[in-house]
């Protein structure tokens, strides 16, 4: 095993096919997942409004460095299938955009 590295990624899709009963649930928990409740965590955070239309979840990936953003990303994706499948949640296509924490520069102002 490589040196690891933590990574940011947030994963968005569009809600498809829901179900009755899976969209009255995320109606009821609509509140819980706006945007103050957006954090980056393993299990993923997940974040939507009312339309219930698109979504976005915020995951953090511990991966070999040299596997890169792009396992990352996949890793955080398959997550994410899980997580909603789990729920009864449908959706289309996931897309993902990887931040690489550890090689993030950060510019302190002085």
């Amino acid at each position: 095993m490589g040196t690891q590295h933590t990574y940011r990624v947030i994963v968005r899709g569009t809600f498809d096919g829901l179900s009755e009963e899976s969209r009255s649930r995320l109606l009821a928990e609509a509140d819980e997942h706006g945007m103050s409740a957006m954090r980056f965590t393993e299990e993923g955070s997940l974040a939507y409004d009312r339309t219930l239309k698109h979504f976005s979840f915020r995951v953090i990936v511990v991966s070999d460095a040299e596997d890169g953003e792009e396992m990352a990303g996949a890793i955080a994706e398959d997550r994410v299938e899980r997580a909603l499948k789990e729920q009864g949640h449908g959706f289309g296509t996931l897309r993902s955009s990887v931040t690489d924490m550890d090689t993030m520069k950060i510019n302190y102002k002085h």
